[in-house]
């Protein structure tokens, strides 16, 4: 393993938390917004959190988005990520303040891209995206929020409503100390594609999912 060496040929320190690197404007087809990059020492990972407008410190408008190439991305229909993703950022500039907290090493629940799609190719074979992750061996799900909370306490929020459908993020923010003043729903319309995969979240992982109320014995 590679040590760090400082001058002298002494060890430096090895870095552990979250440190801010960069600000920069980023004008986005939303509004605009400031690309606040960040570096978690602890896991590698390069963060993002996107802020509109003067946030303050109580009762922000947030979203922790998890990263999901194939929704964000490509479009996918499998999941609501990408919708999601674009309904919190108009909801920030409607707001005329708000962050959207952009979570890499996030995909696929923490599981990683190739295993996601290994996941989404069992689920074609009918299993659940639980069953799935069971089956290859894997957590169903295996996010970490600390690193948000480390990112809205350097931005200097303290208190938040949050734009989320999981109440596990809600119980991972208050557990590393960042105060959910309110939890807000995202509920994005379902398809074909993707009303089994949401059903599941409501069943089996405990996502408030009020509005899929109207097609439970639909398609």
């Amino acid at each position: 393993m590679t040590e760090n060496i400082g001058v002298l040929g002494k060890k430096s320190p090895r870095r552990s938390g979250t440190e801010r690197v960069v600000n920069t404007p980023l004008p986005t087809v939303y509004g605009q917004f400031q690309a606040i990059g960040y570096l978690d020492h602890d896991r590698g990972d390069e963060q993002v959190a996107l802020v509109h407008g003067e946030i303050g410190t109580d009762d922000v408008l947030v979203r922790l988005h998890s990263e999901c190439l194939t929704g964000d991305a490509f479009g996918s229909r499998h999941c609501e990520c990408g919708d999601q993703l674009a309904a919190a950022m108009r909801a920030v500039v409607a707001e005329g303040a708000g962050v959207v907290v952009y979570l890499r090493g996030h995909e696929g629940r923490g599981i990683g891209l190739l295993a996601k799609l290994r996941a989404m190719a069992l689920q074609a074979d009918g299993l659940d995206t639980v069953e799935a992750n069971l089956a290859l061996g894997l957590p169903v799900d295996a996010r970490d929020y600390g690193v948000a909370a480390q990112i809205l306490r350097d931005l200097g929020v303290r208190s938040v409503r949050l734009m989320s459908n999981n109440p596990r993020k809600r119980e991972a923010l208050v557990r590393h100390g960042v105060e959910v003043a309110e939890q807000v729903p995202l509920l994005i319309e379902p398809c074909e594609s993707n009303i089994t995969y949401l059903r599941t979240k409501r069943e089996r992982m405990d996502h408030l999912l009020p509005h899929l109320d109207a097609v439970a014995h639909g398609s």
